[in-house]
């Protein structure tokens, strides 16, 4: 019997228990492959004792519909930045690749399906350039790869969000305000963008597009007559004015080594009150609201499509390579092209077109 692992990492993401059960589904025709979970990405195989699971089809019956990942999920530790803590308190990190390699090898592992975004298929073209047989599946939110038309899980973050535009418009619309909505996405605006353009937003400020205070200004006043009016803005929590830095929170997880972006919602709404902005404000915060639930049917279908293909790549021996959505095509793609460059949002982008088209200030 033949092993195959599977590990999901990076954030969490509506659509992971969809591919994992893909993957089991069609590894159970072939009848001649065992497929394994490691626990929290490759933190699973590097713990002692060894946190592995066995995923039938029992195993995973029912899941596709579940948020999360069965697996549990993590973006700190792995093998090439293992935490370890000093005698004097502090920490240090060190690289478990070999010692990993070694010990799949010792678990008959001949096969690795990674699961993540952009971090974790580093890990894999690391794992890869080691002589690990190892396939990527691409999953963000952010929908931030440029080699895959689109990542599982970011219709149903839009979703999310487009809902929490909705429900402020009555809100803003009640009280005469400016409600200000800030979304996932990291350094990319396509949650944001899309979300704006779905809700009917007046302004959409996005990471790409740094953001003049005086202009947004300007368009809120623009929305209000006599003192009446409302303003809806959706804003990415990798946005910034022109000339200034990322809005960040404190964080002192070890082991976590990205920026955690987030509170530029507020910076915002300050920003505006000393610009002069004479009108009420508030601010929410959709935050990991975005990364749990269900997953809506879009995000289903796709997961479960490159779950199959992963498989399938297995046995053809397409190691290297990341699955990818390439309309009308599931395909496939190196690694290394996957990692080229990150998708952004640009002017050329067909709803950025749109987008102002309709009359959205990007405050840019």
């Amino acid at each position: 019997m033949k092993r195959c692992l599977i590990v999901t990492g990076g954030g969490d993401c509506p659509g992971l228990n969809a591919v994992i059960r893909a993957v089991v589904k069609r590894a159970a025709v072939e009848k001649q492959w065992e497929i394994v979970g490691s626990i929290e990405a490759f933190n699973g195989i590097l713990r002692e004792p060894t946190e592995i699971v066995i995923l039938d089809e029992e195993k995973v019956a029912g899941i596709h519909y579940r948020g999360g990942t069965i697996l549990q999920t993590t973006n700190k530790g792995g093998p090439f930045a293992w935490p370890v803590k000093n005698y004097d308190g502090s920490w240090t990190t060190v690289d478990r690749s070999e010692e990993m390699l070694r010990k799949l090898q010792y678990l008959g592992v001949e096969a690795v399906i990674n699961i993540g975004g952009d971090g974790s298929q580093r890990i894999s073209q690391q794992l890869f350039d080691m002589g690990l047989n190892i396939i990527g599946v691409p999953k963000t939110i952010d929908n931030d790869l440029t080699a895959t038309d689109s990542t599982f899980g970011f219709q149903t973050a839009v979703q999310i969000a487009t809902e929490g535009v909705d429900k402020l418009v009555t809100t803003a619309a009640s009280h005469n305000r400016v409600m200000i909505l800030e979304v996932m996405g990291r350094y990319a605006g396509w949650i944001a963008l899309n979300a704006a353009v779905a809700g009917g937003a007046e302004i959409c400020i996005l990471p790409e597009f740094p953001y003049d205070i005086d202009k947004v200004l300007k368009r809120v006043n623009d929305r209000f007559e006599r003192d009446r009016g409302f303003v809806n803005i959706v804003i990415s929590e990798g946005a910034r004015a022109i000339g200034s830095d990322y809005s960040t929170l404190s964080q002192q997880e070890i082991g976590y080594e990205n920026r955690r972006l987030g509170g530029v919602a507020n910076v915002l709404m300050n920003q505006l009150k000393e610009a002069g902005c004479e009108h009420s404000i508030r601010t929410t915060v959709l935050g990991h609201l975005q990364r749990g639930g269900v997953p809506i049917a879009y995000d289903r279908v796709l997961a479960t499509q490159f779950g199959v293909k992963a498989f399938e790549m297995v046995l053809q021996g397409e190691f290297g390579r990341m699955v990818s959505y390439q309309h009308p095509y599931i395909t496939s793609v190196s690694l290394t092209e996957a990692l080229l460059q990150p998708n952004l949002v640009d002017n050329d982008t067909a709803l950025m077109k749109t987008a102002r088209g309709i009359g959205i200030s990007f405050g840019d």
